[in-house]
């Protein structure tokens, strides 16, 4: 599986995808990440006339602003099509429809579930993500997008309003790449085939004594008797 992230905060995800089981699927080659800063997209040829640097060297591109004010009016800004539009064909190139994924972050998106991140996992080897921010992206995108001829989604990680999408973009990634063969090592890791999600775990040692008050594990899951275990956490699965 291949994850594109289309963000102006590229070095936003470098310590989180850089440990654990995420850094231990893209060393095995289970997954492969691969981020996109937007503003790479927003250059132009550098005007001579405003000047020149130290030393007397000209820079060959400058950067131009990759957001604008909303047409209309209101606060906040919003990402120009023009270099989301390069970003998206520059890696839409790359692959073909078919197993291919296209996010956009946004609060009246889809909810995500874990039965989307599954189905993720089965039907896509590449999934996109455009990770926008302030008051979002020029809705366009959305066309050049669809006649490209890719799968098109919004998705939002929860009933509220984050300031990007980077956040929801490594969530995507986390909760989809749990799904994928050989990354968590062994299939049964996977809680949610085994009794659902929720379902309370308790480990050494049996009796914890804090402040005068003892906690106790459960006697059940002493007793090794496999199905009362199994009995007792189908149960208590939330």
């Amino acid at each position: 599986m291949r994850f594109d992230i289309i963000t102006i905060f590229p070095d936003i995800f470098d310590s989180y995808l850089n440990e654990s089981i995420i850094k231990r699927a893209q060393k095995n080659k289970k997954i492969k990440i691969n981020i996109i800063n937007l503003r790479d997209f927003a250059l132009r040829p550098f005007n001579k006339t405003q000047g020149k640097q130290a030393q007397g060297k000209q820079p060959a591109y400058q950067r131009q602003t990759i957001d604008e004010k909303p047409y209309g009016g209101g606060p906040g800004m919003v990402f120009k099509i023009e270099p989301l539009a390069k970003a998206v064909d520059s890696i839409l190139k790359l692959k073909t429809p078919a197993r291919t994924k296209i996010i956009l972050f946004s609060a009246s998106g889809k909810q995500f579930d874990s039965k989307i991140a599954t189905d993720f996992a089965k039907k896509y080897d590449r999934i996109v993500m455009i990770a926008g921010h302030y008051e979002g992206v020029d809705e366009r995108i959305k066309s050049v997008i669809k006649n490209l001829g890719f799968k098109f989604q919004e998705i939002s990680i929860g009933p509220y309003v984050l300031t990007g999408g980077e956040l929801p973009a490594m969530v995507v990634i986390d909760a989809v790449s749990r799904h994928i063969p050989g990354v968590l090592g062994k299939e049964e890791s996977l809680e949610e085939k085994r009794y659902g999600v929720g379902v309370p775990m308790y480990t050494r040692p049996e009796v914890f004594v804090f402040r005068g008050k003892k906690y106790k594990v459960p006697k059940v899951l002493l007793s090794g008797n496999h199905k009362k275990i199994e009995n007792w956490r189908k149960q208590h699965q939330k």
